[in-house]
């Protein structure tokens, strides 16, 4: 959830420092801190607030010049978002400074002990009892804050990254990593530590991916990885695909709208490659060959929040094409009610950033179940891709804007190639029905662009529904999980209620919620395919609107029948109906994003949230 950086190396770490935490705030805006090694002390400032707060106070108070540092920018767990809580914490001799991701679960017994033995614990984090720790365990290994580093994690719990320096030794900052991202960057007479590549990117494109319980040495001239034990490990390089200018705004006022903006080129990417010479799909690293999938005899996707909602949607494409039965499970739910899964199971992890806890604890308990495991995932070589069985990567580019986008329609665009897959390796479908899908798929970025090109009308709409309350959201087959994104996005941004529902259970119960005046925005789907949906929710409509509510239909071009039901309408091109969702989309990410605006809401960080949530 934190974003963390240290650097070792020539330049001035905290020019490096602060422009990586530029790049991370997305990861967390509670406070902001950073800490330097010079002449053999250590310097730290840290604010509550977002790190413009930060950067005042070093304006007001700079810090000396130095070439070892670390920074980092906080999403609150233990403790209010205040000065004290903020990090990086020092240990009471000022002999250690840390940083943290995660939650260590054994800090209450910890913190115990350390007050026992006279320590005074300044701070409500869990973050501090490390720091205290790990000044104690140096006298014990000769000063060596790598030992030291071992030592101490081997007496946590829970899942965490850490990064210490240690002003005894300011040629070296040391990191440590168990269920929580941690990447080094590898420069030349330099090298970095980051919770995500961002913060990088613009130094170096090489790097390195850190494994479970590891810990990692950083020097200017080198690095080197061992296990909790002192073991050398060999760690896996990897190269980023994407340079610092995809992580800037390129002339847009929001990270958001740019990230709007380039879902047409996001789904053309997540698309390019995936037809071999003998027109036949083929996946990134889809280690599992056609016997293993011809014997799984269910699908389980494990996702949470807005990836979630992309396996709801694939959820009927798949069943559709294979005849397999599929379950979407929240992950934060699954492992905790003792699912049925096994080695006839394939279950398929959705995460955009690759180390959402939620999701990998999931998956680490349907493997030990025996399951077959698939990551769909937009960070090349992050945690949930590499344990699992195979992965099928969306190409997205970064997602800066804590509400996503086009991480969303590369997802499920993604898992559509993994549901034809399956359908090829079972011969559920015949091979020309396949490349007509693929066919369909490969018109949706002209199709996508052409809502960009129509979205006028949103904006304004979303202004004259600037002081709504609530916001319902209707749909049915595939525009139910599209209506529950919609109501997502409001929530995130607009702070507001709204909530998403299947249309055909509105008389179940929450037609009570409509009352005059309340917009209901509603998914319709196309006359051109299953005509009965079309039907049924035109009588959702006049349900509604019987009771006073306004309705927006986004509907597609030429289905004139919905117009004497509408107050008003926003087009989508014609497509066919599992393809609906990558167009029908896009106009509730535009309407929330410019409904938030109006508010005077911050669209790319909104309160309470991160972009990737590394904690359970």
């Amino acid at each position: 959830m934190c974003g963390i950086v240290g650097y070792v190396g020539e330049k001035q770490a905290l020019e490096v420092v602060v422009a990586g935490l530029r790049r991370l705030e997305y990861r967390g805006y509670d406070s902001a801190g950073v800490a330097v090694i010079s002449e053999g002390r250590l310097e730290v400032r840290k604010k509550a607030g977002k790190l413009a707060n930060l950067e005042t106070l070093l304006g007001q108070d700079p810090l000396p010049q130095s070439t070892t540092g670390i920074g980092h920018t906080r999403w609150a767990t233990h403790g209010g978002p205040t000065d004290h809580n903020a990090h990086p914490h020092v240990s009471e001799d000022g002999r250690v400074a840390v940083i943290h991701n995660g939650i260590i679960e054994n800090f209450a017994a910890l913190r115990a002990e350390l007050t026992e033995s006279g320590v005074q614990l300044s701070s409500e984090t869990d973050t501090e009892v490390v720091a205290h720790l790990l000044a104690r365990a140096l006298p014990d290994v000769a000063g060596d804050l790598p030992r030291a580093m071992q030592a101490v994690c081997h007496r946590l719990e829970g899942a965490f990254t850490l990064v210490a320096m240690d002003p005894n030794d300011p040629t070296l900052v040391v990191g440590a990593r168990r269920n929580s991202p941690l990447v080094v960057g590898l420069g030349e007479g330099e090298n970095f530590l980051a919770s995500d590549v961002a913060a990088f990117v613009e130094h170096t494109r090489n790097a390195l991916e850190l494994g479970q319980d590891q810990i990692v040495i950083v020097r200017a001239d080198g690095v080197e990885v061992t296990d909790f034990s002192g073991n050398a490990v060999e760690a896996a390089p990897f190269s980023i695909d994407w340079d610092a200018s995809a992580a800037e705004k390129g002339g847009y006022d929001l990270f958001m709208l740019k990230e709007i903006a380039e879902q047409p080129k996001a789904v053309a990417d997540a698309l390019r490659g995936r037809i071999n010479a003998e027109h036949r799909i083929q996946l990134d690293e889809a280690n599992l060959d056609d016997a293993v999938l011809r014997d799984i005899t269910k699908v389980v996707v494990i996702a949470c929040g807005t990836a979630a909602h992309a396996g709801m949607v694939a959820k009927y494409a798949i069943e559709h094409w294979t005849r397999l039965p599929v379950d979407v499970e929240l992950a934060s739910e699954f492992r905790y009610r003792d699912p049925i899964v096994g080695p006839d199971s394939l279950v398929i992890a959705i995460s955009q950033s690759g180390e959402t806890m939620d999701t990998l604890m999931a998956l680490r308990h349907a493997k030990a179940q025996g399951a077959r495991t698939l990551a769909i995932c937009n960070t090349v070589g992050s945690t949930i891709p590499r344990e699992s069985d195979a992965v099928v990567y969306t190409y997205a580019g970064p997602e800066i804007a804590v509400a996503s986008t086009k991480a969303f329609l590369t997802q499920i665009v993604a898992a559509y190639l993994v549901g034809l897959y399956l359908a090829q390796a079972r011969g559920t479908m015949f091979e020309d029905e396949i490349r007509g899908i693929l066919a369909d798929l490969a018109d949706m970025p002209q199709k996508v662009d052409l809502v960009l090109d129509t979205v006028e009308p949103v904006r304004a709409l979303a202004q004259e529904f600037a002081n709504a309350t609530s916001v319902l959201f209707l749909g049915r087959h595939v525009g139910y999980p599209v209506a529950l994104e919609g109501a997502l996005k409001l929530k995130e941004l607009a702070y507001m209620h709204a909530e998403g529902f299947p249309a055909g259970e509105l008389k179940h119960g929450p037609i009570a919620l409509i009352e005059d005046g309340v917009p209901v925005i509603v998914v319709v789907p196309s006359p051109r395919g299953r005509a009965v949906l079309h039907d049924k929710i035109v009588s959702n409509i006049q349900e509604v609107r019987a009771r006073g509510a306004v309705v927006i239909a986004i509907a597609e071009e030429g289905d004139e029948s919905i117009v004497p039901f509408a107050d008003h309408i926003i087009r989508v091109p014609e497509t066919p109906t599992l393809m609906q969702p990558l167009v029908s989309t896009v106009p509730l990410q535009v309407f929330a994003c410019e409904l938030a605006t109006v508010k005077g809401h911050d669209v790319d960080q909104p309160r309470n949230l991160a972009k990737s949530v590394t904690v359970e």
